[in-house]
């Protein structure tokens, strides 16, 4: 027995307008300090006024969101209480969202125990709405939710049924001004989550549809959108694949380069999206020793219709590989560590501390080829200088 869980979605040109006729007395948007300053959590309050609602908010949601800040601003939230809680902006202001819900219902549940067979009973007290302003994370469709403990630098991840936002909008007039790298960073993000999304031990029939539409979509409109940031065409279908990827991903898993990227970017403060992509060629590489039925890669090249899916299965392997770096070189992605400008004497130093956080993320325990110790510091080093994963 096993679950599928999606929020209920409203999608496409002018979907923030579903705000106005939204049912409920009280709501707390939930977002970060550069949103907030450009104006979006007054863009939002002014639809839930018209719905009638008393607007609050809590606007100190750091990149990569950490347990302290979410423990402050559940305090807030707590003291306004809502019945509608506002998760705006990317993953990271809607992991902090998720996790004050959470605090708000169940004090005496901290966000690092959340477990998904742990009963929560969310939604008592409140609603969770998830608005999406980047194209990538997907997290307005999943449980899942990555936090940073400061005492110790470590990410947690963790994930719930229950965490599932009740309520998703997705507009993409809220990624019209993104920046070019936010834009490739977010969307490389979103083919991650489906690659991993349908190659992963917990995939299944309910998901995997969704992972291949969601890779196909990144590698039709990503490309278009980073050479024209004014693509709205574009960018409306690179907002519906991270959702869709989000559905995916969010009812199988995801993988081996979710936990690399987790345990990098926590260390060197680099970007979740751009991180996972880093990995994910690596990634394949390794698991690639696996046969062909483990590891579906074969599958994604039908679904690219690279000519190379025709052949044996090893070629096609190897195809799907080459054509997600050349994707990534398109947005101009970085393709190794090196590359990032970080010196190889600090990636060396923290080669032990990375693999002690990549082995505590759930995600290691899912990828199709779990590594032992001597292979995971392996795969870091290759990632440094671009070496091929032969081993």
């Amino acid at each position: 027995m096993w679950f599928f869980k999606s929020p209920e979605i409203i999608y496409g040109e002018d979907a923030l307008s579903y705000l106005d006729e939204l049912q409920g007395s009280r709501a707390f948007i939930v977002t970060d300090p550069v949103l907030h300053g450009l104006g979006f959590t007054e863009r939002i309050a002014e639809h839930l006024r018209r719905a009638g609602m008393e607007v609050g908010y809590f606007a100190e949601v750091e990149p990569e969101p950490s347990l302290q800040t979410v423990r402050r601003g559940a305090e807030l939230l707590t003291a306004f209480a809502p019945d509608w809680i506002v998760g705006l902006g990317g993953g990271s202001a809607m992991d902090a969202a998720k996790a004050m819900w959470v605090l708000y219902e169940r004090p005496d549940v901290e966000p690092d125990a959340i477990a998904p067979f742990l009963y929560l009973g969310l939604g008592r007290r409140a609603r969770l709405l998830a608005i999406p302003t980047t194209a990538g994370t997907g997290a307005e469709a999943t449980g899942a939710l990555v936090l940073t403990d400061l005492t110790d630098g470590r990410k947690v991840s963790v994930i719930s049924r229950e965490t599932v936002p009740t309520l998703a909008v997705v507009d993409p007039s809220l990624t019209r001004e993104l920046p070019r790298r936010i834009t490739a960073d977010t969307g490389l993000d979103v083919l991650v989550h489906a690659v991993e999304g349908y190659t992963c031990t917990f995939r299944n029939d309910f998901s995997d549809g969704l992972c291949l539409k969601a890779m196909q979509m990144v590698f039709q409109y990503l490309p278009r959108v980073y050479a024209d940031p004014h693509d709205m065409e574009a960018r409306e279908h690179m907002a519906n694949a991270a959702t869709i990827a989000g559905l995916g991903f969010g009812n199988s898993l995801a993988g081996l380069a979710h936990a690399m990227g987790h345990a990098f970017g926590a260390t060197f403060k680099i970007p979740h999206g751009r991180t996972v992509a880093l990995f994910l060629p690596y990634v394949m590489e390794f698991t690639a020793a696996l046969p062909a039925e483990v590891t579906r890669y074969p599958d994604l090249a039908h679904a690219l219709r690279l000519p190379e899916a025709a052949a044996d299965e090893a070629t096609a392997t190897a195809a799907v590989i080459a054509a997600i770096r050349d994707l990534e070189r398109r947005v101009e992605q970085p393709l190794t560590v090196a590359e990032m400008g970080i010196p190889r004497d600090r990636y060396e130093a923290a080669l032990e501390q990375m693999c002690v956080f990549a082995e505590g993320d759930g995600t290691i325990t899912v990828n199709a080829r779990v590594p032992e110790r001597p292979e995971l510091i392996r795969l870091f080093r290759c990632a440094y200088d671009g070496q091929t994963v032969d081993f």
